[in-house]
């Protein structure tokens, strides 16, 4: 019996390994160097200017943050994809404007070509974003399309070996700084009229294009220092080749790339309760009242206790969700479950900083506040907290499965 258990330990241990790798840790100091270093000492104006510094994009394109996962042979760093999780937590346990760079760009524009495009769009696209000398995001939502992504009404149409776009994308991250964008679009208009979604289709535009403008949102409640907007396309012609998989498939495409935006929204969103925790630790261990450090009152230990187990528990779904993605299996659920629970506990964990904190939480003389207007924004994008309960439910009861799809995520290559 004791061999049996022995063995059963051995194996479980072959399957989750919970220990970071030598790679994995350098990975991680040197990514909190970078942003302690180049972002920390300036978040706080970046945010009242609402706009950072684009050296900052450069400086992650050299650390080769920006293509950590995408493989070599495509200009990436070739690390796996837990090491993409480990860089969003660590940005965005100083500004989740940073962890949004990695996701549109890396999340939902670069691993939706490693996995979907054409090998011609892979060196065309793939490599130079994966270098950092281009910049990507991805266009899906629109101004009466959010959730109901069949309700988007921009077009396609096809003249010769050419499409001719048009429509607007709206609440786009790097609207006014991306080159390369992923357009979504109906190629089919009488599937379109009867909201079958196996009429859309995906295209590769460039900013440089004729009929292509963009614009920046501002007043925004949180992620101020980064930029948010819209961009348009009218009659924006782009050759045939700019199609992303097959005509028809641009829902499934859109559904794939928002999973791998789920996993970094899951992951960074775990660093927002982590800087939490840590700044009310940090205070709780100052700040006096009553004659004592108020750490030792029961009811701010209670607040530093469920932020460290909400750490903790975010921490380990995404985790497995990367586990998942290494391996090549399914992670839809996984990964939709991490999303839910981390944005939500990041919420949770925020605003019980802010109360440690007393009056003080409620000033911009601390990040705390900045925290909880930052964390909002994550509850809402890549399928709302109410999409991923229903999803959860539907997965609990047996209404949904995990689809196999014609392209799925490349297992990582060690």
């Amino acid at each position: 019996m004791c061999g049996l258990f022995e063995y059963l330990i051995g194996k479980s241990r072959e399957m989750i390994d919970f220990e970071l790798t030598e790679d994995h840790q350098a990975l991680v100091q040197t990514v909190r160097e970078f942003a302690q270093k180049e972002v920390a000492p300036h978040i706080k104006e970046w945010d009242e200017k609402q706009q950072f510094d684009p050296s900052v994009l450069k400086k992650m394109a050299a650390l080769n943050l920006l293509g950590v996962c995408i493989p070599e042979e495509y200009g990436g760093a070739g690390f796996d994809y837990i090491s993409l999780g480990l860089v969003c937590e660590e940005l965005e346990a100083v500004d989740t404007f940073l962890r949004v760079v990695m996701s549109v760009h890396t999340g939902l524009n670069s691993l939706t070509l490693y996995t979907w495009g054409s090998e011609e769009q892979k060196q065309k696209y793939l490599v130079p974003q994966a270098k950092g000398e281009k910049i990507a995001t991805y266009g899906l939502t629109e101004p009466g399309a959010g959730s109901d992504v069949v309700g988007a009404r921009s077009t396609a149409r096809r003249e010769g070996n050419e499409w001719v776009l048009n429509g607007e994308k709206m609440w786009i991250s790097l609207a006014d700084v991306a080159d390369n964008f992923l357009f979504f679009c109906w190629t089919d208009e009488e599937k379109r009229r009867r909201r079958d979604h196996t009429g859309m289709s995906c295209f590769n535009v460039e900013r440089t294009m004729k009929g292509f403008s963009s614009g920046t949102i501002h007043g925004k409640l949180g992620i101020r220092a980064g930029n948010t907007g819209y961009f348009s396309l009218q009659d924006v012609r782009v050759p045939q080749e700019n199609l992303v998989g097959e005509e028809g498939e641009g829902f499934k495409i859109a559904m794939f790339a928002l999973e791998q935006g789920r996993y970094t929204v899951a992951s960074g969103a775990t660093g927002v309760i982590r800087a939490s925790r840590d700044a009310s630790v940090s205070y709780a261990n100052t700040r006096e009242t009553f004659g004592t450090k108020i750490g030792n009152h029961q009811l701010v230990k209670q607040k530093i206790a469920e932020m460290e187990a909400d750490y903790q528990m975010s921490h380990l779904l995404w985790l497995r969700a990367g586990y998942l993605k290494n391996e090549g299996k399914p992670n839809a659920k996984a990964t939709s479950l991490a999303k839910w629970q981390a944005t939500t506990r990041s919420e949770k964990a925020a605003s019980m900083a802010i109360e440690v904190h007393g009056a003080n939480g409620y000033s911009n003389d601390y990040p705390v506040e900045r925290y909880l207007r930052n964390c909002k924004a994550a509850i809402i994008y890549e399928g709302t907290r109410d999409i991923h309960t229903l999803m959860q439910a539907d997965w609990a009861l047996g209404l949904k499965k995990e689809k196999a799809a014609r392209r799925t995520l490349p297992a990582w290559k060690k």
